[in-house]
């Protein structure tokens, strides 16, 4: 069992009454870093029994209710930007639209529903994993990096069930990095619970950035992709792009590590412009769906790390894991790194433990 402690780094201590734990928490300690944030550290340590309780029920309470107020918010800044034509990420929010909109008309869209401003579920999603499976890349991969959304969920447990080491990313990155999850590390019974955001929470062993993994294979959620150019759009967070280009950061992965995502047939679209993707989408080599398996062999260049200067102040401030590797950086050089435009973003989706 997992007892994970949440620190909010504080000149003062309480003890929250928190409804996930069954039993009272360690001291929890919060500051201010400025008028309108807090900063927010994760860890996370395995319980040997005395420790508090991990109530899944409270947890996914929780996840959803967070989820659904960051979705709102999102929704409300698609609708913002789509309608300004100069935005540069308007056309971005027209193929989410109609591949959202075409997958609830056509009823290939699965739980959880509506899946606007989700990465999709599907129907097939199985089948389409099971075609991942099958591939050269997957099954001589030790090490598989997967999203964590629901039509991936079967990607992870192939993964797990094969004796391959899961790297998943803890939601929106808000609470952490990634966790780290070894068939070794569950019972036959566990492992299915283990691919949920829950068990993640549960099993997983977190790490940080001088964790030293290779990882040979990411699998990465989609909206939309383009299976003659590889180019893929994801739900309009941008995490799957910082997720990569904290990785290209550790070494864990270079330009030679494929990337696969796996879609319905209908989120194939053939009018996402190359020509005004940005510097950090990232492009998939594999797309594989419940009737297919596409390789893309893209030409577009894979993100070569973080660019600091098109990240936000908002997103800097709610992602700690990037403050941290922020001022590694520039200790490290001694100089100032760049920020980007200030934006609107959906509110925090704090994962509490």
């Amino acid at each position: 069992m997992d007892t994970h402690i949440l620190r909010l780094s504080s000149s003062f201590q309480f003890r929250p009454k928190n409804p996930i734990f069954s039993k009272p928490q360690p001291f929890v300690s919060l500051y201010r870093t400025s008028p309108f944030s807090f900063k927010v550290e994760a860890s996370s340590k395995r319980s040997s029994g005395g420790g508090a309780a991990f109530d899944e029920a409270a947890y996914e309470a929780e996840r959803l209710r967070l989820d659904a107020a960051a979705r709102d918010a999102m929704a409300e800044a698609s609708e913002r930007e789509a309608q300004n034509e100069n935005d540069p990420k308007a056309w971005k929010w027209a193929i989410r639209k109609r591949i959202w909109d075409l997958m609830e008309a056509q009823n290939i869209a699965q739980f959880p529903r509506p899946v606007h401003h989700r990465i999709p579920n599907f129907v097939g999603a199985s089948v389409a994993a099971d075609k991942l499976s099958e591939l050269e890349a997957f099954k001589a991969a030790n090490c598989v990096k997967v999203n964590p959304d629901t039509p991936q969920k079967q990607v992870r447990f192939l993964t797990l069930n094969g004796g391959k080491t899961l790297l998943t990313p803890q939601p929106r990155l808000r609470t952490g990095f990634f966790s780290v999850l070894e068939s070794h590390m569950l019972s036959p019974g566990t492992i299915k619970e283990a691919c949920t955001s829950a068990g993640v929470a549960k099993y997983g062993r977190p790490i940080g950035l001088d964790e030293k993994i290779r990882v040979d294979l990411i699998v990465i959620g989609s909206v939309a992709v383009d299976p003659r150019t590889g180019a893929r759009l994801g739900k309009g967070e941008g995490f799957a792009e910082l997720e990569y280009g904290m990785l290209r950061y550790m070494g864990a992965i270079d330009d030679s590590t494929p990337i696969v995502t796996s879609v319905h047939d209908q989120q194939l679209v053939d009018d996402i412009p190359v020509e005004k993707l940005l510097i950090h989408d990232v492009p998939v080599d594999i797309i594989c769906t419940p009737t297919q398996v596409i390789f893309t062999n893209t030409t577009i260049p894979k993100p070569q790390g973080i660019y600091w200067e098109k990240l936000s102040p908002e997103k800097l401030s709610q992602v700690r894991i990037l403050r941290e590797l922020k001022n590694r950086i520039e200790r490290e050089t001694g100089k100032k790194l760049p920020c980007g435009p200030s934006e609107k973003l959906p509110p925090t989706a704090q994962r509490r433990r």
